[in-house]
């Protein structure tokens, strides 16, 4: 009789490496980028939420863990956005078309909706904003529920992206906030954004306020069907877990965390995790990115 896989060998067999051509890279606002590679094993294998761990520079000797905004897994491309931090970045914004570039991936548990919520809320903020992204493509191609994703994004900087009026209706947020991320408002996919630093046509406040807006608006038996995803820094995701829990949706979340090695050997982003046992340490990387908010940021006893 074979023994049963251990939670530390589940990602065994669906992490790929494999050297990726640099195929684009642009420039934006706020020392943000969008990578374009052709890293067609990767791209074949992404699921929303996943991340890949890849170099920078042959002189920066440390992987970056980035989360990835798209997949083509026909064209054998992904993309990833990230924002400039720390001299590995900094060299990785130096690259040109034709680079080779490492890639790990990829990595890790993504988003899993559930078909019974297909009113799904996803929440980005600034670097967190690539995941919902990959969600929102995702969901809007399913068929095996009526999905009706709503992107929310907030940022303090310019976002990496020339906003937009949107043409796309959201009942329960105010009339004022209009502007959008034009390539989802193209995929008939709703978004708002948020933001304190005074953008027109943006909500002013966190866009977890944002979130509360929506939700307060909605009947009760529409937010029966609501389910909340969520990707960006530790108080974002504690104050979407609030608010999930105030208005009873499941809510659940990529967490960021420093990594060394991404793939569970090292436990260096190991975080607090409650679980039927009781509390137990878990990888980020593997175990994660993304947790029930509930396990990771438990209710005030």
């Amino acid at each position: 009789m074979s023994a049963r896989p251990t939670p530390a060998r589940d990602h065994r067999g669906t992490v790929h490496l494999e050297d990726a051509a640099l195929l684009s890279q642009h420039g934006f606002a706020g020392r943000q980028f969008i990578l374009r590679l052709q890293a067609p094993r990767c791209a074949a294998a992404a699921t929303p939420g996943s991340f890949v761990h890849l170099t920078c520079d042959a002189q920066v000797p440390m992987r970056r863990p980035l989360s990835i905004m798209r997949a083509d897994p026909a064209a054998g491309w992904i993309e990833i956005l990230y924002k400039v931090v720390g001299p590995g970045l900094e060299a990785l914004s130096r690259q040109g078309p034709g680079a080779t570039i490492s890639v790990l991936g990829p990595i890790g548990h993504g988003f899993s909706p559930s078909v019974s919520r297909p009113r799904t809320l996803l929440i980005g903020g600034g670097v967190g904003i690539p995941p919902m992204v990959f969600l929102a493509e995702s969901l809007k191609s399913r068929r095996d529920a009526p999905w009706q994703p709503l992107v929310l994004m907030g940022s303090e900087i310019e976002f990496p992206f020339r906003a937009r009026p949107s043409t796309l209706i959201v009942p329960g947020i105010p009339a004022e906030v209009i502007a959008c991320m034009p390539l989802l408002d193209d995929w008939a996919v709703a978004s708002r954004l948020a933001t304190q630093a005074g953008f027109p046509g943006c909500f002013h406040g966190y866009v977890t306020d944002l979130a509360a807006c929506w939700l307060e608006a909605m009947a009760p038996e529409h937010r029966q069907e609501v389910e909340v995803f969520a990707c960006g820094p530790t108080p974002m995701l504690q104050a979407a877990a609030r608010v999930a829990r105030r208005f009873g949706v499941p809510c659940q979340v990529s967490l960021e965390e420093f990594m060394a090695c991404a793939i569970g050997g090292c436990a260096g982003c190991a975080v607090p995790v409650v679980t039927e046992s009781g509390l137990a340490m878990k990888r980020v990387c593997v175990d994660g990115p993304v947790f029930d908010a509930n396990t990771v940021f438990p209710p005030a006893a």
